[in-house]
């Protein structure tokens, strides 16, 4: 456990110093994207959407010649997920001890427009099978007590306003450095899934964790379990809306951390405070 340990500490130092390389290496001088869109064997550009999977899809096939580059720099081979709904997107296997594997998933999200020191936030995975019956391998590459730390690589941007893009318009080659892209002011972050994790869901109706929104507190990694650790956090989500107490006289499922830690007899106050002060109201993809 204490090798296990020392390796994490040394693997998340790395991913840091990686991530910070990431903004130049996709940003042009005045902090565009340098993707302009499509070219097609005639020259013709087609710029992109501004959808959210779009640019994700497109931002990682970028990042992805780096992230094969910080692999073998860093003694690890890369095993991509088999399935589009698989966790994590991207597994690191240390090629001297292939027991030695780390989850990395690929987060995008924009920051609020109205309300820029915030961002539309991030889903961090399941809560469901794999994560709570860690031996097995439904819906993830290798079970989830193979790794031996999870890992988000995230990127927040800014959109572009839509009046100065010109979406699915084609240019010429020589137009290229005219044509405004549809994302900038590109940001990128490494952290440990949970350090960023809040205590709701993060999205709809699907078992997927949901993120902090801050930034600054993203950045830090002062999610809800700051003050508590990846084992509370583990705990919290293996039995998020499992539990059911009884509060002023009424039955509930616990699907906040303040009610879990009362439920285990943990001081309540533990609970990181999830800052929203300046923002009336957001939403999670």
């Amino acid at each position: 456990m204490m090798k296990h340990s020392k390796i994490k500490k040394q693997f998340k130092c790395q991913l840091k110093t990686f991530a910070d390389t990431l903004g130049d290496y996709v940003s042009t001088e005045d902090h565009q994207w340098t993707v302009k869109g499509f070219i097609d064997v005639f020259q013709n550009i087609y710029t992109i959407s501004a959808d959210t999977k779009i640019v994700s899809k497109i931002l990682e096939i970028h990042l992805f010649p780096k992230l094969l580059d910080f692999a073998e720099s860093n003694g690890y081979y890369i095993v991509l997920a088999d399935h589009q709904n698989y966790y994590p997107d991207v597994s690191f296997v240390l090629i001297k001890n292939e027991s030695i594997k780390f989850a990395v998933d690929l987060k995008t999200t924009y920051r609020l427009p109205k309300y820029p020191e915030f961002c539309n936030g991030f889903t961090l995975g399941s809560h469901g099978n794999y994560f709570k019956e860690r031996d097995k391998r439904k819906n993830i590459q290798f079970p989830y007590n193979e790794y031996v730390g999870h890992f988000c690589l995230g990127t927040i941007y800014s959109r572009a306003d839509s009046s100065e893009i010109e979406e699915t318009k084609n240019f010429k080659i020589t137009e290229l450095k005219s044509i405004v892209s549809v994302i900038k002011e590109i940001q990128f972050f490494a952290c440990e899934k949970w350090e960023i994790a809040g205590d709701s869901q993060g999205s709809g109706n699907t078992a997927n964790i949901g993120s902090i929104v801050y930034i600054r507190d993203i950045l830090k990694g002062y999610g809800a379990f700051k003050n508590l650790g990846e084992f509370w956090f583990d705990d919290y989500w293996m039995n998020y809306g499992e539990i059911t107490i009884t509060k002023q006289g009424k039955q509930k499922k616990i699907t906040k951390l303040c009610d879990f830690l009362e439920y285990r007899g943990i001081d309540p106050s533990l609970a990181n405070p999830i800052n929203r002060s300046k923002m009336k109201g957001d939403s999670n993809d």
